[in-house]
């Protein structure tokens, strides 16, 4: 019996111990994608990295720069009937019909959630009057965002000549995009109701990205597929105020690797407060004062970095060159953007600490009642008093 209590804890304790090493290993995940990439939110920093660079299909990821644009070509609530041609396209769809009378926001819910091409379609029309030249907008976007393996052929995903991108481009794509309040809140979401169709009426999609149930603190953000492209998964995922953006391209295992991924990456990372600068002034044309000092609203920063300290972190005051009074405590008059390595992380408010009023006009009593002299008066009397001397 104690031989075999002996036994018995032993292998316990092996299982234990094998158990330990797959939950808390700090080695480098091994993953089934043919590329990934794990970054910080705020930063951009790679926590994580495996072919991450390498130009490959994204199919329906693509998506998240269709919807950017949607978004912020604005009048989302506009109506309008779709293109009866651009929603004939095949693949995936949010089921709009030749006919449909939709708004920018629904096209964006139907692009985000149940990854419709046909969304992708009727907003590319919309906003640019073809396909070709929303796409020429995608990538005139995704130069400026230095997006250097990304080019885009569709705005839905399906396959075209050089249509590609890589993990990491893709990351940084989600994270400029998730800046955006009304992206971020839409690909959140697992269910929306949505209103669309010929009349309109309410209906509910639902989100293919099953991560959002699986995996505690999944916010985002947009799943693909097709033959050439395999799975493909862009998400983010917050824990105790850490954000992290997880891309895998190819990978047949895309959910748990996004889990293997996050476990790996919030042992990695760790957040630091930043203290803003407190002495900041501007000048300020016709006051009771010629400064006024702004302050941010908090006067702290939070941010998560894999490898940052405080003393990365710049700072630059953006303002216009004059500003006039009068000036209201608490007046928004100015931005601070916060820079990492060089690179903008964010920008934030600065406001006004006091009231400045304007400097009441001076009455010149010496001159009441007095004919004001021209111009070229005043100069002969001038040059008359120089010589007279």
């Amino acid at each position: 019996m104690k031989r075999f209590i002996s036994v018995l804890t032993t292998i316990l304790f092996t299982f234990l111990c094998v158990c330990d090493t797959i939950v808390f290993s700090e080695e480098y995940p091994e993953i089934s994608a043919k590329a990934a990439v794990l970054i910080c939110a705020d930063t951009g920093e790679v926590v994580y990295s495996f072919n991450a660079r390498e130009k490959l299909p994204m199919a329906s990821t693509t998506k998240i720069m269709t919807t950017l644009l949607c978004i912020e070509s604005g009048g989302l609530h506009d109506e309008f009937v779709v293109d009866s041609k651009a929603i004939k396209v095949e693949g995936s769809s949010m089921g709009l019909c030749e006919g449909d009378i939709v708004t920018k926001y629904a096209l964006c819910c139907g692009m985000l959630l149940p990854s419709g091409n046909d969304a992708a379609n009727a907003a590319a029309v919309r906003i640019s009057g073809s396909i070709e030249a929303f796409v020429g907008l995608m990538n005139q976007r995704a130069r400026k965002m230095g997006l250097s393996k990304t080019f885009f052929v569709t705005p839905s995903g399906l396959e075209g000549v050089g249509h590609g991108s890589s993990a990491m481009d893709m990351a940084l794509l989600a994270r400029e995009a998730l800046k955006n309040k009304i992206f971020c809140e839409i690909c959140s979401k697992e269910r929306m109701k949505v209103r669309f169709g010929n009349p309109p009426y309410d209906r509910w999609l639902k989100n293919t990205n099953k991560l959002l149930s699986m995996y505690d603190g999944v916010y985002g953000v947009k799943t693909g597929y097709t033959d050439e492209a395999g799975r493909c998964l862009v998400s983010a995922c917050e824990r105790d105020g850490n954000k992290l953006i997880c891309v895998t391209l190819n990978d047949a295992n895309d959910w748990n690797d996004h889990m293997v991924l996050y476990e790996y990456g919030f042992r990695k990372v760790h957040q630091i407060q930043l203290s803003l600068p407190d002495d900041i002034s501007a000048d300020i044309v016709g006051g009771t004062s010629e400064k006024v000092r702004l302050v941010t609203e908090k006067g702290t920063y939070n941010v998560t970095t894999f490898a940052g300290n405080e003393d990365d972190f710049t700072y630059m005051v953006l303002k216009p060159p004059f500003m006039y009074a009068p000036v209201k405590e608490g007046e928004e008059l100015a931005s601070l953007r916060i820079c990492y390595f060089g690179q903008e992380l964010d920008t934030i408010s600065l406001y006004a600490t006091e009231n400045i009023e304007t400097v009441p006009e001076k009455n010149d009593s010496e001159n009441t009642g007095k004919v004001k002299k021209g111009l070229f008066t005043r100069i002969k009397e001038f040059f008359g008093r120089v010589f007279s001397n």
